[in-house]
């Protein structure tokens, strides 16, 4: 094939692939990513001032009840099934804020339990959100209850 052929086969080949392609909604897909991830953020926000004014928090130990609790709901909704229905409508949207971690990170983990637990739920669930970003957290969480009870 000369390359005068070879790149009329190819454009052929690009216009008959993309006839398959619906077109992409652009606009509209930003615009939901806006929203839900406002929305997450929103949420946030909110238990931010209820935790400050209700419960008297303020500084490191606001952030991180709220952010524990951003999480917990995230891994929450990912076992319910809520939150791939939520990432299936609003793209980016839901994996930017903290809640899209703990979604990348649960996901895998729930996906393959039943390969038991160290070759299924414990190793899996490093694929997705990089074993550096799991361990960190997992050795945060330990040194939080050893320095809780000293």
């Amino acid at each position: 094939m000369t390359g005068k052929n070879r790149q009329n086969y190819n454009k052929n080949y690009l216009a008959y692939v993309n006839s398959f392609d619906p077109p992409t909604k652009h606009f509209k897909n930003c615009f939901r990513a806006f929203l839900v991830g406002g929305l997450i953020c929103c949420i946030g926000q909110f238990l931010r001032e209820i935790l400050e004014k209700a419960v008297g928090m303020h500084g490191d130990e606001l952030s991180a009840a709220v952010s524990v609790i951003l999480i917990f709901l995230g891994v929450l909704l990912t076992g319910l099934g809520v939150y791939d229905r939520i990432g299936r409508n609003a793209g980016a949207g839901s994996i930017v804020p903290i809640t899209g971690f703990a979604n990348s990170v649960a996901s895998p983990a729930i996906e393959f339990k039943t390969e038991g637990v160290v070759y299924g739920l414990a190793a899996k669930m490093f694929i997705v959100a990089g074993p550096i970003i799991v361990f960190g957290v997992l050795a945060g969480t330990i040194v939080g209850i050893v320095y809780l009870f000293l």
